[in-house]
């Protein structure tokens, strides 16, 4: 038989400075931010190019139809695919809010 009184559970102290050190071994806490942030400006920029494909298809100024639909179907994936993100981050915002401590 094990024994296991000698176990001791942490302290905040001790867990705050296990923070701070995966924060600076990992970029800080704006890593996550900065990867997200850019990731929303290269969807913006696939909406852009999207729109952009679309008023050319209307006046008739398009020299590619096959590269238009393109653009317009990498804008629509981006954009499921972020709302998709999205929906998983609220879901597991909204479970770690029912979590009990």
């Amino acid at each position: 038989m094990s024994n296991i009184s000698g176990i001791s559970g942490a302290s905040t102290a001790e867990l705050l400075k296990q923070k701070d050190k995966i924060e600076k071994a990992s970029g800080g806490g704006d890593a996550f931010a900065k990867h997200l942030t850019s990731a929303l400006n290269e969807v913006n920029e696939l909406q852009v190019d999207s729109e952009k494909a679309i008023g050319d298809l209307a006046t008739g100024q398009v020299t590619d139809l096959h590269q238009a639909a393109l653009a317009i179907n990498k804008a629509e994936v981006s954009m499921k695919l972020m709302l998709e993100i999205r929906n998983k981050a609220l879901s597991a915002y909204k479970e770690l809010g029912r979590t009990q401590l």
